[in-house]
């Protein structure tokens, strides 16, 4: 006699084989559609975050020197005491149109058309006489509408010499010492007078060919300050 069948107390569970997939092989130097290539996007995220963020740079460089401030090299002595040969400069370029031209601020302007300033681009003096005003030079001294000016920038000892120029382009009455200054036009000398060639020589210039205002020297850094 045949016994029951033995049953399991284990449930049967049937396991379908693994599916494996293979993808067809990618052509030579092509990345994977399946796979993507995250390497060659991160390179190309870098570049143009390098590119963007350079010129960038370079256009900001660009606006700061066109519109707001430009540095200048001192190449003369023209200026000396207040500047030296080789010092570095600040020249503010929004100042005049916040405020006039003022007597005494250091200013960088282009040079005139003058056989005196033949290949020279631009020039930095001070500003002596406002528009309207008579620059007389006496005894060495400056005096403006008749009152000496006091000028405690010049080296002790410093003489303003008349030269036979001076009042080329000045309004008359004028003398080789005296200068009635035109509108819209400024009187400027360099510090420096023995070496400078200046208003005595080229006469006032137009405030529209100044390019700004000297207001801070940035090099050597040991003379790092305000003017």
């Amino acid at each position: 006699m045949t016994g029951p069948e033995h049953a399991s107390d284990t449930p049967t569970v049937a396991v379908a084989p693994e599916t494996l997939r293979v993808d067809p092989p990618a052509p030579d130097g092509v990345p994977h559609p399946s796979r993507g290539d995250t390497g060659g996007q991160r390179t190309r995220k870098i570049v143009v975050e390098w590119v963007l963020l350079i010129g960038g740079a370079l256009l900001i460089a660009f606006l700061i020197k066109t519109f707001l401030f430009q540095a200048f090299y001192i190449p003369s002595e023209s200026m000396t005491p207040t500047l030296q040969v080789g010092d570095r400069v600040l020249v503010n370029k929004v100042s005049y149109q916040l405020h006039d031209v003022n007597r005494g601020d250091i200013v960088v302007f282009e040079a005139p058309d003058d056989p005196n300033t033949d290949g020279v681009k631009d020039l930095v003096k001070r500003v002596i006489g406002l528009p309207g005003e008579t620059v007389e030079l006496r005894d060495g001294q400056v005096f403006v509408d008749g009152d000496l000016l006091e000028e405690p920038y010049l080296a002790a000892g410093e003489v303003t010499r008349p030269t036979q120029n001076f009042a080329g382009d000045c309004e008359p009455p004028a003398s080789d010492s005296t200068c009635v200054v035109p509108p819209d036009t400024f009187l400027v000398l360099g510090d420096n007078r023995d070496q400078s060639k200046d208003g005595r020589v080229f006469g006032p210039i137009r405030e529209s060919d100044i390019v700004g205002r000297v207001f801070v020297r940035i090099w050597p850094l040991g003379d790092l300050g305000f003017l």
